[in-house]
């Protein structure tokens, strides 16, 4: 469904990308990790059209998306960092994201789900950090979308939300959705995704099952098997 080619990326002197190729592949979990600065948040921006690469071609369901905009009614997309105005009301910020898709969004199971029906009228300067994130999820969750891409989506949850948030994501997998996160939480990986491609320093270092990884680095789990990678690239 989404297919990178060559993917290159600067920004000024520093060079972000450095040939990424990757296929994600369609009805499972895909991860992309790496340390901070390996390139993971310019790949997704360049996958949602928000950062231009400067050389490489990525194709969404067949078609490039370079210069097109439509292939994003798609996708269901939670940043890392979501801002939005203090002074708007959760009703009135879901009616501003639904007004910028033909699409009807469907926020009030998922509201249910997070238990936050009572924050429809609270503005956003006043619900917590995890409650935001709730909101963020459920912002990008509301539409029936053949792909999602979550951004550091457990950040801020307690563990009752983020039970409920593996189970929703299994359930979407099951029923054909393709999911791209970004984590650090290594037992997250380990229990939702089927595959994950990890980068450093702008390149694809692994690209494969996470155990497939763990089984090449003789890990306990992932995370003991990240960490050899960085000790032995010296990073």
């Amino acid at each position: 469904m989404i297919v990178i080619e060559n993917l290159e990326k600067r920004f000024g002197r520093q060079e972000v990308l450095k040939g990424i190729n990757l296929e994600i592949t369609p009805g499972l979990i895909t991860a992309v990790l790496g340390p901070n600065g390996s390139g993971k948040t310019t790949l997704i921006k360049s996958i949602l059209g928000l950062v231009r690469p400067d050389k490489g071609r990525i194709e969404f369901d067949g078609q490039p998306v370079l210069d097109h905009w439509q292939y994003r009614h798609s996708i269901g997309y939670l940043p890392q960092i979501a801002r939005f105005p203090e002074n708007l009301t959760v009703r009135e910020l879901i009616g501003l994201i639904a007004g910028l898709r033909p699409a009807k969004p469907e926020p009030e199971p998922l509201m249910q789900l997070f238990r936050v029906e009572d924050t429809y009228d609270r503005q956003l300067r006043f619900l917590s950090g995890g409650t935001r994130q709730k909101i963020n999820l459920i912002l990008a969750l509301m539409y029936e979308c053949p792909v999602y891409v979550l951004d550091e989506p457990t950040s801020g949850l307690d563990p009752v939300a983020l039970i409920r948030l593996k189970d929703l994501v299994r359930d979407l997998r099951s029923k054909g959705r393709t999911f791209l996160v970004t984590t650090h939480i290594m037992n997250l990986v380990e229990e939702l995704c089927d595959e994950l491609a990890f980068l450093l320093e702008g390149r694809i270092y692994f690209r494969g099952t996470p155990a497939a990884l763990m089984e090449q680095h003789s890990g306990k789990n992932l995370e003991a098997s990240i960490a050899d990678i960085l000790a032995n690239n010296d990073v």
